[in-house]
């Protein structure tokens, strides 16, 4: 009783991906009705029902379909994260000075007392420069890269595998969006948490030019890639199984039957369960960026001796209110980007008609 429920509930998971072994004698080779199952590819697996609508502006997986889904990563990462700058400065100073900035509202009441209302904003330029190239790259790419891998891996295995195609596609775009943010990053960190060394992004990038060279922009590139991929994978996978989950288990009506509101609203929701997992998973890598930016001539590896174990985890409640309501806002505007534009959405993956006719004779 006990091994059966196990597995059925490991294998009810949002993450699990079945792995399922067909006979492979020649008895599969010579049954009349398979030969003519032939896999199609998987982006008119994904886009057939919706490209024959007429109400679409585009193609799926044409160049103006990845145009408009890298603008609006523009709009969902650029717009989001300046207007949480405030939380994101007091969480910086909570990471590089603990001792002075005890807990989230302690940290606001510090820095309101020492900088006043417009302290909150220190920062502002640099992180909506840097996040709208991270979002340009990070979801643009996303979409270039999930269409690559799944006609890669064919109609069955790309829904067998979609999870690993979410987590791959989304590292891979990651990559890059990381490159396009590292510069503006730096600069926003060194406002944020070294008072007196420069206040706007116009004075803080010439100095950090002449002091360090151009490495001083990038010297954080890796500690972001270590925060930044995981967190993107989890932010991906974890949406796309969430939303798959809630049209299956929890929408009483199938999503062609949703209005385009109640369909955002469950792109929130779907968000900002993946926002609490993202926080999570990439805060010890955050803290280590935030010290490692702060000063210099340190290494990522000394950072994280020095933090320790319990150092990594300071500002982690704060981290989760932002990244939470962050990653919940960026796929709703992402998704009403969409839905503006008249992109093609695709729907819940289903799996395809070829691999349960199979599973139909697997079981017999």
């Amino acid at each position: 009783m006990y091994p059966s429920t196990l597995t059925h509930l490991s294998r009810a998971n949002p993450f699990h991906s079945p792995i399922i072994s067909f006979q492979q004698g020649d008895e599969w080779k010579q049954t009349p009705h398979l030969k003519a199952v032939t896999p199609k590819p998987t982006r008119e697996l994904v886009a057939a029902s919706f490209n024959d609508d007429t109400s679409v502006s585009c193609e799926y997986g044409s160049n103006k379909y990845y145009a408009l889904c890298g603008f609006g990563g523009i709009l969902s990462c650029g717009l989001t994260h300046t207007a949480v700058v405030p939380l994101d400065l007091v969480k910086c100073r909570i990471q590089v000075d603990p001792d002075k900035y005890k807990s989230i509202f302690n940290g606001f009441s510090v820095t309101l007392r020492e900088d006043g209302f417009r302290g909150l904003g220190r920062g502002w330029a640099p992180t909506f420069i840097g996040y709208s190239m991270q979002g340009l790259c990070k979801f643009g790419f996303y979409e270039l890269f999930k269409a690559l891998y799944n006609d890669m891996l064919g109609e069955e295995n790309a829904y067998l595998w979609r999870t690993s195609v979410y987590l791959a596609a989304s590292a891979s775009a990651e990559f890059f969006a990381d490159i396009a943010l590292a510069p503006m990053e730096a600069c926003k960190v060194r406002i944020q948490t070294q008072p007196g060394y420069a206040s706007t992004l116009r004075e803080c990038a010439p100095k950090m030019h002449a002091e360090e060279g151009v490495w001083a922009f990038y010297k954080g590139v890796y500690p972001l890639w270590l925060r930044q991929i995981p967190y993107t994978m989890m932010k991906f996978a974890c949406f796309e199984r969430t939303v798959e989950t809630l049209y299956k288990y929890v929408v009483p009506k199938p999503r062609s039957e949703c209005t385009k509101p109640e369909q955002l609203v469950v792109t929130f929701v779907a968000g900002y369960i993946a926002g609490v997992f993202c926080a999570v998973v990439s805060h010890p890598a955050d803290s280590v960026v935030s010290v490692l930016n702060k000063e210099k001539g340190s290494s990522a590896a000394q950072v994280l001796k020095r933090l320790g174990p319990k150092g990594v985890w300071k500002g982690l409640f704060a981290r989760i209110i932002m990244i939470g309501t962050l990653t919940a806002l960026q796929w709703f505007i992402y998704d009403s980007v969409k839905v503006y534009f008249r992109l093609p959405r695709p729907p819940p993956p289903e799996m395809p008609e070829s691999l349960k006719k199979k599973l139909a004779l697997a079981t017999h």
